[in-house]
């Protein structure tokens, strides 16, 4: 089965999270992990009918009732194939380690990072709020042909707080995760410098999340957030 140009997948031992580009500011939709077997399974080529029926058959060893897991599982099938989702997702590759947290507090930057701060923080809220956010993604990668290099841990804390700065100059403006890690991104190639731009989700609770990371690190958290659990479903950075 082909993949959706707009679909994404993070993927746990919890469950799937699926995330759809072709809906305004993107949507998520949530699979617990018999629903994820069912998905996984269409989508390598089995037939819904068919997954349903050795779904229903396997929990009932485990003393589950097959009709409930069979009324379960077809509705669950029939909501996905509405909403388009069944089908093959893309998933970012197979990291060796996860990146490490570093914790960042306010600090001064020079003033050409503050001036490229507020230009990418005005391009992030232009793009966020005018456009569908497929085509945000399409501009992010389009941003990772300027010419660069990867930001060290020091530049790429000196971008997150110069639009940490600039954020609190926009009075009334939602500057949320996903504009800052948007902004930092964008900022960071207009400075001449790369970043990883990702999206992804959790489980326990269900919740999504943007951020960025450099140097092996996740960058910008405040010490009360805690990005892991979340699992990567798209990453936007330098072929290279």
């Amino acid at each position: 089965m082909s993949k959706s140009p707009d679909v994404y997948a993070a993927v746990g031992a919890q469950g799937i999270a699926l995330m759809d580009l072709r809906r305004g500011r993107g949507r998520w939709r949530f699979l617990d992990p018999i629903g994820a077997q069912l998905w996984d399974r269409v989508t390598r080529g089995a037939e819904p009918p068919v997954v349903v029926e050795e779904l229903a058959a396997q929990w009932a060893l485990r003393g589950v009732p097959a009709e409930r897991v069979r009324a379960d599982l077809t509705r669950v099938a029939a909501d996905l194939q509405a909403a388009g989702l069944l089908t093959a997702a893309h998933r970012p590759p197979a990291a060796a380690a996860p990146p490490g947290l570093l914790f960042v507090s306010a600090r001064p930057v020079p003033a050409r990072w503050r001036l490229a701060a507020h230009a990418g923080l005005a391009a992030a809220l232009v793009l966020l709020r005018l456009l569908p956010l497929r085509w945000t993604v399409t501009v992010a990668r389009a941003a990772t042909r300027l010419p660069g290099r990867a930001a060290t841990r020091a530049e790429a804390v000196a971008v997150h707080s110069a639009v940490r700065r600039a954020a609190a100059a926009w009075p009334g403006s939602r500057i949320a995760c996903l504009e800052e890690s948007l902004a930092s991104f964008i900022t960071a190639a207009l400075t001449g410098r790369r970043m990883r731009w990702v999206l992804g989700a959790r489980f326990s609770p269900y919740g999504a999340h943007a951020w960025t990371e450099a140097g092996g690190q996740i960058i910008g958290q405040d010490r009360d957030e805690r990005v892991w659990p979340y699992i990567p479903a798209l990453q936007v950075e330098h072929p290279n």
